[in-house]
């Protein structure tokens, strides 16, 4: 009896390090995920400002981005070679990722920035579909409650913007689809994050975008070089900021992440598209942008794992994100 006691006392401390390591851990991949949401809250600012068509700034997002995705996978200790760390759940996240932004860039020049902002915010209802048939991910009901909420938020958020009309009813249809590709991609990099880093995954993945966008620039736009300084400086904002950082603190929170819980943070892009509407362009914010960006962020905060989900979800895969 007395070596079972002592047992516990000295099992405690560790139990509580590594439940207090798993928390430190998670935290970290939230703020990952935070941030990089704002960072691709802004893109389609730079991709009205990009003096080439949609499909070559989408080409250059990511195809730019190489050269510091490649530094970044060589910092790793045991960085694995350029042949190696392929897979198919890889080449089908590189691939999904071609696709939606094939459709999101198209989205945002064929309709209104509200509309498809917020049709590709549907998103989180196929990754927690899928979370559940693809994954074995648990979806909560908590998740199913914030994501309603999140959507009440959005639609809110963005108000008198959305609407209807016969001439952007094909734009909205590209919005549509890009949630369908985004939703993908969210469940293919989680599912490669569990046999791969955040830094390899996003290079290789990174290349067989690349390559499946500059086919798509070549065959279906005339230029594939910006002609003022301006486009040159919206692209490096796409480059920079959206994929490099945007993407890889999403692949990085992925990788601690579930993909459900993950998914709602996506409405965080709709939020900031409107902040940074009111900051740079001075446009107002109503009460009811308001509400919708606090419904918003209740809905993200309602739908967070507990701390018991955090130990038990995210200490198989710490070997691939040190």
């Amino acid at each position: 009896m007395t070596e079972k006691i002592a047992s516990s006392k000295i099992s405690s401390p560790s139990q509580a390090v590594l439940g207090e390591g798993a928390k430190s851990t998670a935290t970290v991949a939230l703020c990952a995920l935070l941030v990089g949401a704002v960072f691709m809250g802004i893109s389609p600012v730079f991709v009205r400002l990009a003096d080439v068509g949609p499909f070559t700034s989408a080409f250059w997002r990511v195809c730019a981005a190489l050269p510091v995705l490649w530094v970044w996978s060589r910092t790793e200790s045991k960085a694995l070679p350029i042949g190696q760390g392929w897979s198919w759940p890889v080449v089908i996240a590189g691939a999904l990722f071609a696709g939606d932004l094939f459709f999101w860039h198209l989205a945002i020049v064929h309709t209104s920035i509200a509309n498809a902002t917020f049709l590709a915010t549907l998103a989180p209802v196929w990754v927690l579909l899928g979370s559940s048939f693809i994954l074995r991910e648990p979806v909560t009901a908590n998740m199913w409650g914030g994501l309603m909420i999140c959507l009440i938020g959005a639609g809110a958020l963005l108000g008198s913007s959305l609407g209807l009309a016969p001439e952007r009813l094909l734009g909205d249809a590209f919005g549509g689809l890009t949630s369908v590709f985004f939703g993908g991609y969210f469940l293919a990099t989680r599912y490669a994050r569990r046999s791969l880093g955040p830094d390899g995954l996003m290079f290789r993945s990174s290349i067989v975008t690349a390559a499946i966008l500059f086919l798509a620039a070549l065959f279906l736009e005339d230029a594939l070089f910006p002609q003022t300084w301006l486009g040159v400086a919206a692209l490096a904002g796409l480059v920079l900021m959206a994929h490099a950082a945007g993407q890889g603190l999403l692949a990085y929170a992925l990788g601690r992440l579930t993909a459900g819980f993950s998914a709602l943070v996506i409405f965080l892009e709709a939020l900031i598209a409107a902040v940074f509407a009111w900051v740079a362009l001075g446009e107002t914010l109503t009460i009811l942008q308001i509400i919708g960006g606090a419904m918003i962020l209740s809905g993200i905060w309602f739908a967070r794992p507990s701390g018991a989900a955090i130990l038990r979800k995210y200490k198989p895969l710490d070997k691939f994100n040190k």
